[in-house]
């Protein structure tokens, strides 16, 4: 039987009484011009997936597809619901799955819902309800790089248009980020990119995604083993 919850009916989801219940959170942002706009999503539902596979009492939900992406208007595609929305969407999410599992996990594909998250699980943790939050994390490019470019590329290629790949501005995150947060990513770099996605290929993006499924597989043990 499939775990994802969209497929399953409710006397099906019954059937795991202490299951574990993962919530894919992405994005809907400009990733440069040769990404998906949904890469964030793809990372978070890819993730989830790969836990699935790991532990027999995880149902994944359908991923949320919006976050806080405000810092990459200016770009036809992106929508965002901000930080607000997002923290209270994650809250009421998190208090209606008390029909469906007690623990509830949410896991993040895109940094700019970094805050938000945590301030709705320290909140729904106030509440005594065994909510969870993880982020994959790693080194490189900051945004549709190298990195990104290579995750696109082991998820699914056929969306991925290195032709039109360029580089972008590639200094340091910590460096941009004044600049980052007066004006977003369009007045630090017009094409969306910050790094250089030259170099990135599908195997070297599956072995970051193994890597990162054996972080969280790793993370959900240590809090429900």
């Amino acid at each position: 039987m499939t775990r994802a919850l969209a497929d399953l009916t409710w006397p099906q989801v019954g059937r795991w009484p202490g299951a574990l219940l993962v919530v894919p959170l992405g994005a809907t942002e400009q990733h440069g011009p040769h990404l998906p706009l949904s890469v964030d999503t793809d990372v978070a539902v890819a993730l989830c997936q790969g836990l699935a596979a790991r532990r027999e009492d995880v149902l994944v939900a359908p991923a949320l597809p919006y976050g806080s992406s405000g810092e990459h208007a200016g770009f036809p595609g992106t929508l965002s619901i901000g930080q607000e929305a997002l923290e209270l969407v994650v809250v009421e999410l998190a208090r209606s799955a008390t029909d469906t599992s007690a623990r509830v996990l949410f896991v993040s594909g895109h940094g700019g819902n970094a805050e938000p998250l945590s301030r709705a699980v320290t909140r729904l943790r106030g509440e005594g309800r065994d909510a969870r939050c993880f982020a994959p994390t790693w080194s490189g490019d900051a945004h549709a790089g190298r990195v990104e470019t290579g995750l696109a590329l082991a998820l699914d290629p056929a969306r991925v248009h290195l032709e039109l790949a360029v580089a972008g501005d590639a200094r340091p995150l910590a460096s941009m980020l004044p600049e980052l947060r007066a004006g977003g990513v369009r007045a630090v770099s017009p094409s969306g990119v910050l790094g250089d996605p030259d170099g990135a290929d599908a195997e070297e993006g599956a072995a970051l995604l193994a890597q990162l499924i054996e972080e969280l597989s790793a993370a959900v043990a240590g809090w429900w083993p």
